[in-house]
């Protein structure tokens, strides 16, 4: 048994059929699969393509309870996720530092600043400070956002100072890129990569 954080037991994803992966709809409500799994897609593509190394990190694991049957043998009985102390994902592009996180949310008018913790943006600084491509691609309102580290600070400063504690969705309109849904790459967060960081005149 594996449990996470807070104390809720761990339910693997269920295998989606190929019939219905091929009617996935554009709009990323609905969809069968979660934002996680088409970024683990889109980064498949990218080594697959020789575009980039991206994975994502594991999450640790502590386990608390062994069953040994015998000697040359264990069994792992009970064990809980434990907090990730990063970010989501990391890797290189053109010689430079990926790092991000993803975050999906249901709220129809706002993205709430909870989903992070404070030991994620102190990473994301740190990463940002040692001119690593630091960002987060978040699932709201039916579509997908890639918003830079820099810009995520500024609303999470405003809620430090007992502002706001999301980002309203013409906020995060105006601040981040939409990225749109293709079939191979699913999420090309990499095009817009490029743009900001390896266009002439960046």
């Amino acid at each position: 048994m594996i449990r996470y954080p807070n104390g809720k037991t761990f339910q693997p994803n269920k295998t989606v059929s190929s019939q219905n992966s091929q009617k996935r709809s554009h709009s990323y409500s609905n969809r069968g699969m979660t934002l996680e799994d088409d970024l683990n897609e889109t980064n498949k593509y990218y080594l697959a393509n020789q575009i980039a190394v991206i994975h994502k990190k594991p999450t640790p694991v502590q386990i608390v309870n062994v069953h040994y049957p015998k000697r040359s043998a264990a069994v792992i009985k009970e064990a809980y996720f434990k907090q990730s102390s990063t970010t989501d994902y990391n890797g290189i592009y053109k010689g430079r530092y990926i790092d991000f996180e993803a975050k999906e949310t249901k709220n129809k008018t706002a993205f709430p600043l909870q989903n992070f913790h404070d030991h994620q943006i102190e990473h994301m600084k740190q990463v940002v400070r040692q001119d690593g491509i630091c960002f987060v691609i978040i699932s709201a309102f039916e579509k997908v956002y890639f918003l830079e580290a820099d810009k995520l600070f500024v609303f999470w400063e405003r809620k430090e100072n007992n502002g706001r504690k999301s980002i309203r969705k013409d906020e995060l309109e105006d601040a981040s890129f939409p990225i749109s849904l293709g079939y191979s790459p699913r999420i090309d967060y990499i095009s817009i990569i490029e743009q900001l960081y390896f266009s002439q005149g960046q």
